[in-house]
Order: C-alpha cells, then structure tokens, then sequence
C-alpha cells in the first residue's frame, strides 16, 4: 500500500527544456511504436513514465488523445516546413532537396513520433481521421508540385511527380532499418548517402 502511495505521488520527471505533457507523449510515442496504438495500455504507459496511471489522468484525457498529439504534431511540422520552402525564391530542385534532408532529419531524431504517425493514424476517429487523411493527401500533392515546377525549368527529370513522391517517402521510411542496425553509419553519413542517391536520381544533368 505504501509503495502504491509512493508511486501515486511520485512526479513526472521533466529536464528545463521539456513540460510534463511533452515528456509523456515522448513516452507514448515509444510504447505506441514497440506494442502499437491498439495494444498499449496506460497502465504501460504509466509504468514507463514512473507513475501510477491515475497520476497521468492529470496532464491527458486519454490514450487516443496521445494518438492525436502524435499524429497531428508530426503532420503540422511538416506543413508548416513546406509553408516555408514553397515561399522561397530558389530553383525547384533545391526545394526538393530542402523538403528530403527535412524527412530525413525527422526520421533520425523524432523517429519514434514520425513512425506512429506513420503507422498508427488508421487508430484515430472522425473527424480526426478524415482530417489527417486529408493533410496526408495535401502534403503529397504540394511535394509533388514542386517536382512538377522543377520538371518545367528542366532541373528535374521527366517523371511521374506524384510517384515519384511516393518512393521518395518509401525510400525515407526504411531509415526504420538504420535504427535498428547495431553497426550503421553517422546520421551525416547516411544523410550525405541518401540525398547522393535521392536527389542525384531526380536532377536533371
């Protein structure tokens, strides 16, 4: 019982730069890519936040309000990323090459939110699940634009945009693999490697 108390009351551990609820969607986002959305319980979540699971009740509503952050949170970063690279004067090609070492960046160091994003949003509910559907379908649509306006200046290859954007993305998910691997090259190896072969693929020589 006093050990129950104990853990009731035991608090979030947080650094300066982190707030209680970013701290547990950390946390969340690392259980939801071991076990997946369906199978983790908050009581998982609990037992790696250190705290007992009505502590965490005090900071989220829900395990598929977490689902939400994740989701959401990835989506936005990458609209927002593209806001910003549509809007500079510079040739298409650099734009796409922007936009690749930006996947690439998320997949080595937010890799667990990007690969729930990635792999649990068919969990979520309407009208939650309609919106990220329709920001999925957004998103690929502008990167594929800007291929297309590279294609008219004649930077990029004539290709097909919008699957090209697809093995693109393809292409950046298998950074999953270098996670894993126990011997793999530096984040800036892999980063040089892939935008040789991704971007070298597309330009237009």
């Amino acid at each position: 019982m006093l050990v129950y108390y104990l853990r009731l009351m035991a608090r979030i551990k947080i650094d300066k730069n982190s707030s209680r609820k970013e701290v547990i969607v950390a946390k969340a986002a690392a259980l939801f890519r071991e076990k997946g959305f369906k199978a983790a319980s908050m009581r998982d979540l609990a037992e790696s936040v250190g705290v007992e699971a009505a502590s965490l009740y005090n900071h989220i509503k829900s395990k598929t309000e977490l689902l939400h952050e994740l989701c959401f949170g990835v989506a936005n970063r990458f609209m927002h990323k593209m806001d910003e690279v549509e809007s500079q004067k510079i040739p298409a090609i650099e734009k796409v090459e922007t936009m690749i070492r930006f996947h690439i960046d998320e997949m080595i160091n937010h890799y667990e939110e990007v690969y729930v994003s990635d792999r649990e949003w068919k969990h979520l509910s309407d009208p939650y699940l309609s919106n990220f559907q329709n920001q999925r379908r957004m998103y690929r649509k502008r990167f594929a634009a800007l291929i297309e306006a590279g294609i008219r200046d004649k930077e990029i290859k004539k290709i097909d945009a919008p699957t090209a954007v697809l093995i693109l993305l393809h292409a950046i998910g298998g950074i999953e693999s270098w996670h894993r691997s126990t011997q793999k090259i530096s984040a800036a190896a892999l980063t040089d490697n892939m935008i040789t072969i991704l971007v070298g693929g597309l330009t237009n020589k």
